[in-house]
């Protein structure tokens, strides 16, 4: 039997051709097809790059899909626990807010001059370390010295060892609680144990809020309790540079031997935050005590330079 040759239409041809081609180079061309959403987050990593390695003023704030209600730069949502970029440094010399955001280190140096309305004053000189730590933990360390009148001694009065833990991110509860404690090892005295609930929160745009409630407990000795309230109230004048406002502090002190015989004293006065350069700020609250069993004059001055 004779074979038929079999012809093919010749439109079919091309296509056989193309469907090999494409065969062939679907590979290389899945190489080259790149995830548009994959390549705008490369983009932007180069360009505004994660809080690791990068200091609290140049983080880049958290993107969120909703109306900007506020204009404040220092407003802005930083850090894993998208918490405010004012919570980064410390506002009120006498009321601590929330914690810094982890990888965060910065030194302060602190001078209290503590007034009494009669005697000489007292002045602490205080070196502080302040280390933002993952899961929203921070540790400060502490070295303190006093001396009492201008010719007396300079002595090493205490070393205190702070640890934070703010229990959930910014925002998630009511005025962002954190527990606070702190062990104190001082000279000449019985060593003390404090606890502290920190509360804080944005008023409104521009308006910064912080209060603490504190209870420290002496180890030995007489047993003495101080039952202490702090407040703090800041409004923003120039963004990220200058900030006014008022602090409060007001205590009840009683010992093991008087459990209920306190002696009080209530501290009040002006407040107020610069910040000349992004990386430091300078803080100042002199504050004026009322009563009979309080000092005439409490005064703050905090410099802060992060690292």
């Amino acid at each position: 039997m004779a074979r038929v040759p079999i012809h093919h239409p010749p439109q079919m041809r091309p296509r056989v051709v193309a469907a090999l081609v494409l065969l062939l180079a679907a590979p290389t061309l899945a190489q080259e097809i790149v995830n548009p959403a994959t390549e705008q987050a490369e983009r932007q990593e180069k360009e505004r790059p994660g809080w690791r390695g990068v200091d609290t003023w140049e983080m880049p704030p958290t993107i969120v899909r909703a109306f900007r209600e506020g204009m404040l730069r220092e407003e802005d949502r930083i850090g894993s626990y998208g918490q405010p970029r004012w919570t980064a440094k410390r506002l009120f010399p006498t009321t601590r807010v929330y914690v810094v955001p982890e990888g965060k280190l910065e030194l302060e140096h602190w001078t209290r001059v503590k007034v009494p309305k009669e005697g000489q004053s007292t002045v602490e000189t205080q070196y502080e370390v302040e280390i933002g730590l993952p899961h929203r933990f921070q540790i400060d360390l502490y070295y303190v010295t006093s001396k009492t009148g201008s010719e007396g001694e300079l002595d090493v009065a205490e070393q205190k060892y702070e640890v934070r833990y703010a229990l959930a991110d910014w925002g998630e509860l009511w005025m962002n609680p954190t527990l606070y404690l702190e062990y104190v090892s001082r000279d000449a005295e019985a060593d003390v144990v404090e606890y502290k609930l920190l509360l804080g929160d944005e008023l409104a745009e521009g308006w910064h809020f912080g209060t603490n409630l504190v209870l420290e407990h002496e180890l030995d000795g007489s047993g003495e309790n101080v039952y202490e309230l702090t407040a703090g109230l800041s409004h923003t004048i120039v963004d990220e540079k200058l900030s006014l406002g008022a602090e409060l502090k007001g205590e009840l002190v009683d010992v093991h031997a008087d459990r209920g015989e306190y002696e009080e004293s209530l501290e009040i006065g002006p407040s107020v935050q610069w910040r000349p350069l992004p990386q430091m700020h300078i803080d100042f609250a002199p504050l004026v005590g009322i009563g009979s069993d309080a000092r005439a004059a409490d005064i703050y001055f905090v410099l802060g330079w992060e690292l």
